[in-house]
């Protein structure tokens, strides 16, 4: 499993024209699911991400996590987390994961976000949505389950 989790000043994600999840500050957190992924790597992503102290405090230092600045979470399934370049020009998905798994793993995702309290707001899984941020910093951060 994949995280890429930008922090942002603003974001939000639109389908078909109409707005489905917009936040002020916090993560927009896009998703990718392999096909050998579980919620017990999902929980472990979920905890670590939460946890990031990646927003400065009154010295300027990176010490602050989401809950301590008040922010959102935009969460957007994205499958192209597992494109495998390697060979040619166009890029293989073979190592992303089914799409009932993926949606199964992303809804269980933004549950357990909101559970433990965070504000969550979505993208549409398998729509094609149109993501507009502000990217704070720049500052992202790839969370990969094979490294952590």
């Amino acid at each position: 499993m994949r995280f890429l989790i930008q922090r942002v000043n603003r974001a939000r994600v639109e389908v078909n024209g109409q707005i489905t999840g917009q936040i002020q500050k916090g993560f927009l957190v896009f998703i990718g699911v392999s096909g050998q992924d579980t919620t017990e790597i999902a929980d472990k992503l979920i905890k670590k991400m939460t946890g990031l102290r990646i927003f400065e405090d009154t010295d300027g230092k990176t010490n602050l996590a989401l809950k301590d600045v008040g922010g959102s979470l935009l969460l957007v399934s994205q499958f192209t987390l597992y494109a495998d370049c390697k060979k040619g020009n166009r890029p293989s998905f073979v190592h992303a994961g089914a799409p009932e798994l993926a949606n199964e793993l992303y809804e269980y995702i933004i549950a357990q976000c909101r559970a433990v309290g965070m504000e969550t707001e979505t993208g549409i899984f398998g729509a094609d949505m149109k993501v507009e941020l502000e990217n704070d910093g720049p500052f992202t951060v790839i969370l990969d389950s094979d490294a952590i």
